[in-house]
């Protein structure tokens, strides 16, 4: 019988990653968020819908510091994601909670949190077509939770001058700015994301301090993919 799982590795070898062979898998969106994420991680980090955990384990690798806590809501994705930190002995780092975060609380969590991170479902419900395999489905469509219930249980667990930092559809982006200054998670920086120079953006890199003073900044575009296909020289940076 077909192991349900597949093997990798990534990361020059560093990283073991188990997936779900035909379930949810991680895209270039984490790898992306979470270099940009590992350098704030000196204190307690918060990875809201962890999935199979790749978020906590790319950060822990690049900083020894952090300590991580991964939220997922499906049971399946929470095993997985704690097996992975098994497999790369990670346990004094990395704590998976299977749990929903819109009933989760501050005082949940043993330690004060610095940083909240978050690849979250983009698209909501009544827009495209549902993925008919339920892991899927609830990872890329808002079924379990919305980017409201992000943003509420962002602000209600996340301390003034904590930082928030998440990747999201660049046409969503007025309404990920909208409800994260809704719950008084200040912008203050975006970056456009490409998949090739010459491409539209298609997703954001977002970062907010809670209760910060108005001010936003905006980075370089970030290309994926250069001419010829492969990964320009700073997506291959972060997959070092």
């Amino acid at each position: 019988m077909m192991d349900p799982l597949t093997s990798g590795t990534f990361f020059n070898g560093r990283i073991q990653v188990r997936q779900n062979r035909s379930g949810y898998r991680f895209s270039i969106d984490a790898v992306i968020l979470a270099a940009h994420a590992a350098p704030y991680a000196e204190g307690t980090v918060l990875d809201l819908g962890t999935g199979c955990g790749i978020i906590p384990l790319i950060i822990a690798d690049r900083n020894p510091n952090a300590r991580i806590y991964g939220i997922e809501i499906q049971e399946g994705l929470a095993d997985i994601a704690a097996l992975n930190v098994k497999a790369n002995r990670m346990e004094d780092q990395i704590t998976i909670v299977c749990g929903d975060m819109k009933t989760l609380k501050r005082d949940m969590i043993s330690d004060p949190i610095s940083l909240i991170v978050s690849n979250p479902p983009y698209r909501k419900v009544h827009s495209g077509r549902i993925n008919p395999n339920p892991e899927r489905a609830v990872a890329r469509h808002e079924i379990k939770a919305t980017l409201s219930d992000l943003l509420t249980a962002t602000r209600r667990i996340l301390p003034l001058s904590g930082r928030f930092i998440t990747i999201y559809p660049a046409e969503r982006v007025a309404d990920l700015l909208t409800e994260m200054r809704a719950s008084d998670i200040e912008p203050k920086f975006l970056r456009m994301i490409h998949s090739r120079r010459d491409s539209e953006a298609k997703l954001i890199l977002a970062e907010g301090i809670r209760g910060g003073r108005a001010g936003t900044k905006i980075g370089h575009p970030l290309i994926i993919y250069q001419d010829n296909g492969d990964y320009t020289e700073e997506v291959e940076g972060m997959l070092a």
